[in-house]
């Protein structure tokens, strides 16, 4: 229902909506990267590089659908942004809005460092190291908006991707603006694999400094090649947490003002930042403009992130910069990941225990470990086994203040990848499985429930993220699972829909309520999606426990499509495609066969038996075209 016209690609041009089978543009007031970062994702064209208003891909024709869209950053589709309404605006064509999405991703390090990508049809495909030079990083960094390039990495740096190498050697002059006007030529090097794959660092326009590692430190931006400060007026976790994911240093842990990291030098280049949370870089929220200020020196921002990197010695003297991250799971829960220079290591299952997994918990604001699972039951990670054993004492309060010895477990493969199971501060209770239920959230030890005042589907968006369960699908009141017991801890929660917690969205205060058990706030999130292609289109995947699995193509059918299309809000399915057609996916393939009748709302009410097709690979997954997508793609040829 959206598409991008007269640009160079079909992931930039003039934004053209469908409305009552009528393409329409959209009016340029106040339109910004907000809303440019929802039409890149709606059409699987990656970041959204810049969003341009006055026409700069030419006037449109037709109805102006579209005016004074305000996107949070955080939807799924343009049509659930907030506008003036179908057909209501105040302006002509000369003010059509258009976008540059980028179709290039670093993948594996930060937003401005990581493993090439490029991006052609709906697949991502990685880089051979030996078709990309100085010149193709050059045009790489400028169009992701990360300055010049500092180093180009070869020999999969930043770990082996999956899928396909790209087969085309890239010959760009280094003055273009964008990769996809660089000309190619087929490559000479037709058995490059992933362990060729290039590297990129670009350097970023954020960097924390005086707090003894790059991910703590008062917050400093580059503008105009000077290093300049940001007040700390009205910072808060979601201005942190936004330089945090920049940097690649996970989760926001803090959010300081009052020069906490000291008073720095040069001009303050930002006052009042106002971000959403949803946004990549800090340059994209709302601040006053660069340089006008009321601040003085005693109210630099801060921040400390969770993977916050510091170079500590061991009782070996060996040298370590260790982060840590959940993977495959959700926020307090999957594989556990430490990071070693530019690089994920997973970790071996005999050398994590107990005291180890309570300073991750802690570190990750996850509360107490609840378990410590082995045998990779988050499924088999990549790329190399962390060599070194853990010896955390359990208090320490970041996992780069443990000591580390030589571990003597040498044989250790990722079939023993140890994986952690951090106490949530938010659980589904009485709705059938853990990821529908009634809301209740752990405060001071006591579990309690939410009232359902104002509770919508971005709220609702946020339980469902926190607990690794996917997509919302409903947000439901009146104890639709029935009345809770205890306190009633939150109301009138207020969430844009980008928060990575519940509690981090906007509430009165704990405990400060006009509600009853009567109105008890419930979720229903989707055990499915499709990946590799956009919303509606892509590999089909089920979530079983905190495991995504993919699905083999003989054990998915007409009706079963029916129901996954119907539950991800897309319409009717036009094609099941098997082959891999969105590209091979990983970890396991689902081992039952779905027997969906086509009129059930969601995938876990079908029913299933184990599958007869034993042997089936990556090779066989199931791919999934619905009639939204199907609308876009057909418009736009």
């Amino acid at each position: 229902s959206v598409r991008l016209v007269d640009g160079d690609s079909h992931c930039a041009g003039r934004v053209e909506v469908l409305h009552r089978g009528q393409w329409g543009t959209v009016c340029g007031d106040y339109w910004d990267m907000r809303d440019a970062a929802v039409v890149c994702r709606e059409l699987g064209c990656g970041e959204a590089v810049d969003a341009l208003s006055d026409a700069h891909f030419g006037p449109g024709s037709g109805p102006i659908w579209m005016d004074d869209v305000e996107c949070s950053g955080s939807e799924s589709t343009l049509k659930n942004c907030i506008s003036a309404g179908w057909g209501k605006h105040d302006c002509g064509h000369s003010k059509d809005a258009g976008i540059i999405c980028s179709e290039y991703r670093l993948v594996g390090g930060s937003r401005c460092s990581g493993r090439v990508e490029i991006l052609h049809g709906e697949t991502w495909y990685t880089v051979c190291e030996a078709d990309f030079d100085q010149q193709d990083a050059e045009v790489v960094c400028r169009e992701l908006g990360c300055g010049l390039p500092v180093e180009v990495l070869g020999g999969a740096a930043f770990g082996r991707g999956e899928g396909q190498v790209w087969s085309e050697e890239l010959q760009c002059r280094g003055n273009k603006s964008q990769i996809h006007s660089c000309p190619t030529s087929s490559s000479l090097k037709h058995n490059c694999s992933h362990d060729s794959d290039v590297g990129l660092v670009c350097a970023a326009s954020v960097r924390l400094v005086d707090g003894g590692s790059r991910c703590a430190g008062r917050v400093e931006v580059l503008h105009r090649g000077q290093w300049g400060t940001v007040c700390g007026d009205n910072w808060d976790m979601r201005d942190a947490a936004v330089v945090c994911r920049e940097l690649g240093c996970g989760e926001a842990v803090d959010a300081l003002s009052d020069a906490h990291f000291g008073s720095g030098s040069g001009p303050i280049w930002m006052d009042d930042v106002d971000c959403s949370g949803s946004e990549s870089i800090l340059k994209n929220c709302k601040s006053y403009k660069r340089g006008k200020y009321d601040c003085d020196q005693s109210t630099y921002a801060g921040v400390i992130c969770s993977v916050n990197q510091i170079v500590k010695c061991s009782y070996f003297f060996h040298p370590n910069v260790l982060g840590v991250r959940l993977v495959d799971g959700s926020r307090c829960a999957g594989r556990l990941e430490v990071l070693h220079g530019e690089t994920w290591y997973t970790v071996c299952d005999a050398d994590f225990d107990q005291q180890d997994a309570e300073v991750v918990c802690r570190e990750l604001g996850c509360g107490l470990p609840v378990e410590v699972l082995g045998g990779a039951a988050f499924g088999r990670g990549e790329g190399q086994v962390w060599s070194e054993e853990l010896q955390c004492r359990g208090n320490e309060s970041q996992i780069h203040s443990c000591p580390t010895s030589p571990s003597l477990k040498h044989n250790c493969s990722h079939d023993s990848d140890v994986g952690l199971l951090c106490a949530d501060r938010v659980r589904l209770v009485d709705g059938g499985s853990r990821c529908a239920g009634r809301v209740e959230v752990l405060h001071r030890g006591q579990w309690g429930t939410v009232c359902d005042d104002n509770w919508d589907m971005r709220d609702a968006a946020v339980v469902c993220r926190e607990l690794g369960c996917g997509e919302a699908v409903d947000a439901l009141s009146d104890a639709h699972f029935g009345p809770g017991s205890g306190p009633i801890w939150m109301n009138d929660v207020d969430c844009s829909g980008s928060e990575s917690t519940l509690k981090s969205c906007l509430s009165p205060g704990w405990n400060k309520h006009n509600c009853s058990h009567s109105k008890d706030a419930g979720v229903i999130c989707s055990g499915v999606r499709l990946v590799g292609g956009s919303r509606c289109s892509g590999r089909v995947e089920v979530l079983h426990g905190e495991t995504w699995y993919t699905v083999c193509g003989a054990d998915f059918d007409q009706q079963d499509a029916e129901v996954v299309c119907r539950e991800l809000g897309c319409g009717l399915p036009v094609e099941v495609l098997g082959g891999a057609a969105f590209g091979r996916g990983e970890g396991q393939v689902w081992s039952e066969e779905l027997q969906c009748r086509g009129n059930e709302s969601q995938i876990h009410s079908c029913p299933s038996s184990p599958s007869l097709k034993h042997s089936c690979s990556h090779n066989s997954d199931v791919g999934l075209v619905c009639a939204e997508f199907f609308i876009c793609c057909a418009e736009r040829s």
